[in-house]
């Protein structure tokens, strides 16, 4: 999976990244003061178990970091993710730590 294949997509208010022909994508919604709220990732049934919702997710964090903006994970993958690599805590806004 080449992060060449991940992209965001301003005018559908997600992230995607193409794999095997297919999109993955993470739903977001973006305040004007610089908070990221992550409300849903999907992956298409044929790429699940291959690791491409974690590769997505730490992709669209290190976008928001590289960006200086906060991240609210709304999306239950997402926190989970964060909760299992700390590395990433730093990034997710104040009032839900």
């Amino acid at each position: 999976m080449a992060e060449n294949n991940f992209s965001n997509n301003e005018a559908s208010k997600r992230y995607e990244l193409l794999v095997e022909g297919q999109i993955a994508y993470a739903e977001y919604i973006k305040t004007s003061k610089g908070v990221v709220y992550i409300t849903k990732t999907l992956v298409p049934i044929e790429l699940e178990g291959k690791g491409v919702a974690s590769k997505l997710v730490n992709l669209v964090l290190e976008d928001i970091k590289k960006n200086g903006q906060t991240v609210v994970p709304q999306c239950p993958f997402v926190k989970r993710y964060i909760a299992l690599n700390p590395e990433w805590g730093s990034l997710v806004e104040n009032f839900i730590k």
